[in-house]
């Protein structure tokens, strides 16, 4: 993978994600504001909520630690994507880091705008706890990230991250 490829997958896939975060988020919050949607009786809801804290509002109301967290998880992350080496086989590294890039953010810029976040995807048949596009982002390729370490990718596709330069 060529370093110019490198940026350009980062760079659509975050820039992307969080247009597609912020689309839904502004259309949650525009239909539902009052009510729930049933999408799938039982199982799958469209329901609006607030949320000051993180995931299953751990630590609620910590907006602005959260926020610097986020800011300070998508810096070192970048830094990440810049030092991974150009091998095709680590493209996959770069497309997962850029999706957790763009939900930090997603998330970020509702906590800096409205001081929480908008959560609205509910599924209703395990009661997990309501979440968004930028918490799908983040969860989804973090699970995918930790099955490559294991199954995929050697020790020694990780050296970068020792070596100084």
């Amino acid at each position: 993978m060529k370093n110019k490829k490198k940026y350009l997958i980062f760079i659509i896939i975050t820039v992307v994600g969080i247009i597609l975060d912020r689309i839904t988020k502004i259309i949650a919050i525009d239909r539902l504001s009052d009510k729930s949607k049933v999408l799938i009786k039982d199982v799958l809801e469209l329901r609006l909520l607030y949320n000051t804290g993180a995931a299953w509002s751990f630590m609620h109301d910590n907006t602005w630690f959260l926020t610097l967290f986020s800011i300070l998880l998508s810096v070192i992350l970048i830094v990440f994507i810049i030092k991974i080496p150009d091998k095709p086989h680590m493209t996959s590294l770069v497309v997962l880091l850029s999706f957790i890039v763009s939900g930090a953010i997603g998330n970020m810029i509702d906590r800096i705008a409205m001081g929480k976040v908008t959560d609205f995807i509910y599924f209703k048949l395990i009661n997990f706890p309501i979440f968004n596009v930028a918490d799908i982002w983040v969860s989804c390729s973090t699970a995918v990230l930790v099955l490559l370490i294991i199954f995929y990718y050697k020790d020694e596709d990780f050296e970068w991250l020792q070596r100084k330069k």
